[in-house]
C-alpha cells in the first residue's frame, strides 16, 4: 500500500492519528519503534537541527533531501511541513512534485507571508485568502498521487481573529484541501469551537510550552480532530539529554554519571539495524 493510501486509511479508521515530530532518519525510526502509526517531519525541528531558527531560511531542496532520508528509514507514513510552498503557486506545484518523489504521504501548506516563522512566534503575517486558495488549487492540479493528503494551515487566529479564520478555513477546504489545520488556538474553548465550526477532518498542533493548551488525545478525537502532531518535543528531549551528557563530560571527563539516561552501545546499533547491514554485506561477499 502506498504511504499516502495508508495515511488516508488511518485518518478514516483510527482517528486521531498521533504523529510525533522527527527531524532526521534516526528520530523518525524511533517514532516508528515506539509504535506510532505516522511520523511528522517538523520543518522547525529540521531547521533547528542545522543550527538555525524556524524562519523559513532553508530551501526546498534542503528540506526534500532531509525528507528522503527520513522516508527511507521508516515503513509508516510521513507527514511533512511544506511551509508556504516556497513561493507562489508555481513554486508550490514544484514542491508537491518533489515531496511526492521523496515518498511523503501528505504535507501542510500555510498561508503565512514570506518569510514565514514558527506558528507560535509573534508578529506573523498572512496572505490574502484568494492567494492561498489559488495555491491550494495549483497544488491539487500538480499532484501526481490522488491519495496524497493536502493539509491547509491557517495562521489567521493571531492576525485576523477567530471569525475570519473560520471563513478562511471554509474557503481552503472548498478549494480542495483534504484537512484543515488552524494553528495556535490559545484556549480549550477555541479548540472546541474550531471543532464545532469546521466539520471537516482537522489537524491540531499539540506540544508542551506553546500557545495552545494541552488536551488529551482521546478528547481531541471526540471533537473530530483527525491528526495530532507534536512537532519538536522529541528534539527538545534530545537537547536536554545531550546537555546532561556534555555537563558530565566537562565535569568528569566521561559520561559515566548519566549512563542510565543513555541508550547502550548495543541498543543503538540495534536501532540502526547494523547486524542486518553486516549480514547483507556478507551475503554479497566474493
Amino acid at each position: 500500500m502506498k504511504a499516502s493510501t495508508a495515511l488516508r486509511q488511518l485518518m478514516k479508521d483510527n482517528p486521531p492519528v498521533i504523529a510525533p515530530g522527527a527531524y532526521d532518519g534516526l528520530s523518525a525510526r524511533l517514532v516508528e519503534r515506539a509504535g506510532f502509526p505516522a511520523v511528522y517531519a517538523s520543518g522547525g525541528a529540521i531547521s533547528r537541527s542545522t543550527g538555525i531558527p524556524d524562519l523559513g531560511l532553508m530551501s526546498m531542496n534542503e528540506i526534500v533531501a532531509r525528507l528522503e532520508t527520513m522516508v527511507d528509514a521508516i515503513s509508516i507514513p510521513l507527514i511533512a511541513d511544506a511551509d508556504t510552498g516556497y513561493g507562489n503557486a508555481l513554486n508550490a506545484q514544484h514542491a508537491v512534485k518533489a515531496f511526492q518523489r521523496a515518498g511523503v504521504a501528505g504535507f501542510h501548506l500555510e498561508d503565512q507571508s514570506f518569510p514565514k516563522r514558527c506558528g507560535h512566534y509573534d508578529d506573523k503575517g498572512i496572505v490574502p485568502t484568494t492567494e492561498m486558495t489559488q495555491k491550494i488549487k495549483a497544488v491539487k492540479d500538480a499532484s501526481e498521487d490522488p491519495d496524497f493528503v493536502l493539509i491547509a494551515r491557517t495562521d489567521g487566529l493571531a492576525v485576523e481573529g477567530y471569525e475570519k479564520t473560520i471563513e478562511r478555513s471554509h474557503a481552503y477546504m472548498d478549494a480542495g484541501a483534504d484537512v484543515i489545520f488552524v494553528e495556535a488556538p490559545t484556549t480549550v474553548e477555541q479548540i472546541e469551537s474550531i471543532a464545532r465550526d469546521l466539520p471537516y477532518p482537522k489537524l491540531i498542533n499539540m506540544f508542551a510550552g506553546g500557545k495552545t493548551p494541552l488536551v488529551p488525545a482521546a478528547r481531541l478525537g471526540e471533537l473530530g480532530y483527525a491528526f495530532v502532531i507534536i512537532p519538536s518535543d522529541t528534539q527538545r528531549a534530545a537537547i536536554g539529554g545531550m546537555e546532561a551528557a556534555l555537563e558530565a563530560i566537562a565535569r568528569d571527563g566521561h559520561s559515566g554519571s548519566v549512563q542510565e539516561r543513555m541508550v547502550t552501545f548495543k541498543g543503538r546499533e540495534e536501532i540502526i539495524g547494523t547486524a542486518d547491514y553486516m549480514a547483507r554485506d556478507k551475503s554479497y561477499a566474493v
